[in-house]
């Protein structure tokens, strides 16, 4: 199917560095973006969902930034150092070649988190190169005032929420607002940047080049010691490892909260208003994140997520549902405001901060939290007998409620509707729960369990199927087609080579694939409530490149999931969605693309043998 893209316009403004030309930096508590031409446009301090300091991804003119380039004409590189999470810009001329080491330093995986330190060191590495940089915060998304004050090499700004400190062994000017550097460095030369969050409990420090070093090379030791855990040998290795350390980067150490991606307000249709803050912790989200984890022997992320999770449940005699969403502390409250002061990126307004989708009703998350309790059960610890309580009260729950309509898992703003999908994740938390209960000898109110589990079975069958179009839709008694629907043999819900399944993948195919690209649905026939039209999913892509590769359509498989990579950026990351002239869109990078990512990965290497 072909979807109109008018009034699209990718090229966009000059102003603004494209959302897949930048590389991720973190310390398991924010994360900045750096473009490839050495600025950071994006930095939340001192955790992912604070206010932006640096924002000029979603307002060039207001947002702030920290600019660091060479002063003459280059060509730039961008790259991890091997196995970590450090970035290096490379700028080359024909005067010299250097560059930029942007970092966080993480030392251990302490759930402190008072300190807080960006380090961008720039190295010479042949002749010289002449630098500028610009460190223009613009703090509480560029609403607050601030003050500058200057002294030797170091400058503190503060704003009425947040203090940091810049140090520098480049000599810095300041015009009251933003602080300034020109300098140029030799061959073997370093100059080092930090900019530090400074408090009562936290004093101002300098980053001498030693001490720069000295975290480097501490940073660089913690991240390839974590990665060395992976159990993943597959042929897909470099990706699937790259996936696992922006995973990483996108967890909440002090809580084990995992955000569905660092940013807020990306747009999914440049010019459009499909912009959300997707810098919380989504129960479905992080979830699926456990099963990935999990995949690669990652036990210690799944169990800090099962504790978070575990305090978020429903306990025995709940009254009501579990939210779809929780902030990155455990708070409940997320309200949704727009900052009419930004101009959005690429003039994508509104800028959204909280997300009001918290409200909302979607009853595939219990199939998705119960199943990510059965897997870290059955391949990690075997849960207490309070999580199992736990469990037994939302299963209990669901018995009572999983047959009414939900707005779910698109979170659509039209609506309830009775989704199939969400039925099917009632009966995958049904499912799972059963077999918990089986396999462990735990008490469980199995009949009615069973009675329920089969309804939802029936109906799905049922009113769920389309004769006419010959496939499972979206919504009961309707004819859309869905592509959360391609998870139904991934959930064992039915065979992969299920005639009835077959057919329905034959549907998506012909319906919402474009060159291995997977829309969520035609949005044209049916309506979401939201104005404006968006790119394929590229999480619904990896879940296609299972579905062909678990019906035994292996070379299908292979080259969808190989065309889908060549999609990523330069770093291997991916945004939420692909647009029509190979674009990302969306939030960056986000978890959920990646986390299928592994999955497709692990299981399509397993088929192949």
């Amino acid at each position: 199917m072909v979807f109109d893209t008018t009034g699209f316009k990718p090229e966009g403004d000059c102003r603004y560095t494209p959302i897949s030309e930048h590389g991720l930096i973190g310390d398991l508590r924010t994360t900045a973006l750096v473009g490839t031409n050495g600025t950071i446009d994006w930095y939340c301090c001192p955790r992912f969902d604070a206010p932006s300091v640096f924002g000029s991804i979603l307002d060039a003119d207001r947002g702030g930034s920290f600019e660091l380039a060479a002063e003459v004409p280059t060509r730039t590189r961008q790259f991890y150092f091997p196995d970590t999470n450090v970035l290096i810009t490379r700028f080359f001329a024909a005067d010299g070649v250097a560059e930029i080491q942007d970092f966080m330093p993480v030392i251990d995986e302490s759930t402190e988190a008072a300190r807080h330190r960006l380090i961008r060191r720039v190295v010479c590495v042949r002749g010289v190169l002449p630098f500028k940089a610009r460190i223009a915060p613009r703090f509480g998304y560029g609403a607050e005032k601030h003050t500058v004050h200057l002294e030797g090499h170091e400058a503190v700004f503060r704003s009425p929420s947040l203090t940091l400190a810049l140090t520098a062994t480049a000599p810095l000017e300041s015009d009251g607002l933003d602080v300034w550097s020109h300098f140029k460095v030799l061959e073997g030369e370093s100059v080092v940047f930090a900019l530090d969050r400074i408090g009562d409990e936290v004093p101002a420090r300098t980053c001498p080049h030693a001490e720069a070093e000295e975290q480097f090379e501490a940073t660089v030791r913690f991240w390839r010691r974590w990665l060395a855990g992976s159990r993943y040998h597959g042929r897909w290795r470099e990706m699937v490892h790259r996936s696992a350390l922006v995973l990483k980067l996108l967890t909440y150490a002090p809580t084990g909260a995992i955000v569905a991606a660092p940013t807020t307000s990306l747009p999914e249709q440049l010019g459009g208003e499909r912009n959300w803050d997707y810098r919380y912790m989504w129960v479905r989200d992080a979830a699926f994140c456990v099963y990935a984890m999990l995949r690669l022997g990652f036990t210690s992320e799944a169990e800090a997520f099962m504790m978070f999770l575990c305090d978020r449940m429903p306990g025995a005699g709940a009254t009501g549902p579990l939210q779809i969403m929780y902030g990155i502390d455990g708070r409940s409250e997320l309200p949704e405001y727009e900052l009419p002061h930004l101009e959005g990126h690429l003039g994508s307004a509104p800028v959204r901060i909280g997300n009001a989708a918290t409200g909302q009703l979607q009853l595939d998350i219990y199939g998705a939290m119960i199943d990510s309790v059965y897997l870290y059960d059955k391949w990690g610890q075997p849960i207490s007998s309070v999580a199992w309580e736990e469990v037994g009260a939302v299963a209990d729950w669901l018995c009572e409620h999983w047959d009414q309509p939900d707005e779910g898992i698109w979170e659509t703003r039209a609506g309830r509707r009775n989704f199939v999908y969400s039925r099917l994740m009632c009966w995958v938390a049904l499912e799972r729960a059963m077999r918990m209960a089986n396999r462990r000898g735990l008490p469980a109110d199995l009949p009615r369990w069973r009675q329920s589990r089969d309804a939802i079975y029936r109906q799905i069958m049922q009113r769920g199927w389309s004769a006419e179009r010959q496939a499972f839709v979206q919504s009961l008694d309707d004819g859309e087609l869905d592509a959360s629907l391609l998870m139904m043999p991934m959930a064992k819900f039915i065979s992969p080579t299920d005639p009835k399944w077959l057919s329905t993948l034959e549907a998506l195919t012909t319906d919402l694939v474009s060159d291995s690209l997977v829309y969520r649905y035609n949005s044209t026939t049916s309506p979401d409530g939201l104005r404006g039209l968006e790119g394929t999913f590229s999480i619904c892509s990896f879940w296609y490149v299972e579905a062909l590769a678990r019906a035994g359509r292996l070379d299908e498989a292979r080259l969808a999931f190989e065309k889908m990579l060549t999609y990523a950026n330069h770093l291997g990351l991916f945004a939420e969605e692909i647009g029509p002239t190979g674009e990302q869109l969306g939030n960056f990078p986000q978890a959920f693309t990646h986390l299928s990512l592994i999955s497709a990965a692990f299981n399509l290497d397993r088929a192949l043998g």
